[in-house]
């Protein structure tokens, strides 16, 4: 997603949905096909706390990161797209180590996670890069813009294709995709949503070694707090993505001329 701020913006209460988060308790992951879960589980829990139907962020990350496995494709919470090549890892390391070793040579443009959250236009309201592949907080992010985006447009679909692009052309290739994987969770929306949180940390207990510290990353993760600004207050937002847009290869979820 590569939007920049956007129109009259109101944040979810992050604080406040960490904190309902914490109270539930952990849900362990199975095994390593479970991490096809992990995206799903945060669309499920960022849906829970925005409001937002949950098809419509189970839509978006699948259009964003769907990865085909197994005779089915299903979204993926280590993918990253540096300057407009997606890449799915099989650890969050992994995506880590190539996304640090890529920011050393000075990329700035680059999506990451469930939701493919854009570096250049929104680390600022995170606490690093391990932080924006955290899928709670990656999913929570998204929730908050598309809110934003529908207040605008008045229907998902339309939010959907500007969280994508605001070229009509690219928007609309967008929708058409994410109205097809729509269609496979709209019978979701309207059910009580039963949140098992994707749990970042047992997910990372995977890999082969413990913590990653990058540039301006943390070992662990740091408190979260709702520090939106363009969730918070008016400004224009500009739209972006993973998905394919033929116009030389796909872009990523928040910058300039989509918000994907």
């Amino acid at each position: 997603m590569r939007s920049k701020p956007g129109t009259a913006l109101r944040a979810l209460s992050f604080a406040a949905g960490i904190a309902i988060l914490c109270a539930l308790g952990p849900t362990p992951l199975r095994a390593e096909t479970d991490l096809s879960a992990v995206c799903e589980r945060a669309a499920v829990e960022a849906a829970a706390h925005s409001g937002v139907p949950v098809s419509v962020l189970k839509a978006i990350s699948l259009t964003e990161t769907g990865r085909a496995r197994g005779g089915d494709v299903r979204p993926w919470p280590w993918t990253v797209n540096m300057e407009g090549k997606g890449v799915w890892f099989d650890t969050r390391e992994a995506a880590l180590a190539y996304v640090y070793e890529h920011y050393k040579r000075g990329a700035r443009s680059f999506d990451v996670g469930c939701f493919q959250i854009n570096y250049k236009w929104h680390h600022e309201n995170f606490a690093s890069i391990e932080e924006m592949f955290d899928p709670s907080a990656n999913a929570a992010y998204a929730a908050a813009f598309l809110t934003s985006l529908q207040a605008e447009s008045g229907d998902w679909e339309t939010a959907a294709g500007a969280f994508h692009s605001r070229t009509p052309e690219y928007a609309d290739r967008y929708k058409a995709k994410f109205a097809e994987y729509r269609a496979r969770f709209v019978h979701e929306d309207g059910r009580p949503l039963v949140v098992t949180p994707p749990l970042l940390a047992v997910a990372a207990a995977q890999t082969s070694t413990g913590g990653y510290a990058g540039p301006g990353a943390s070992v662990g993760v740091a408190p979260r707090v709702n520090t939106y600004p363009l969730l918070q207050s008016g400004g224009q937002a500009a739209l972006g993505s993973l998905f394919p847009t033929g116009n030389g290869g796909g872009v990523g979820l928040f910058g300039p001329g989509g918000a994907s």
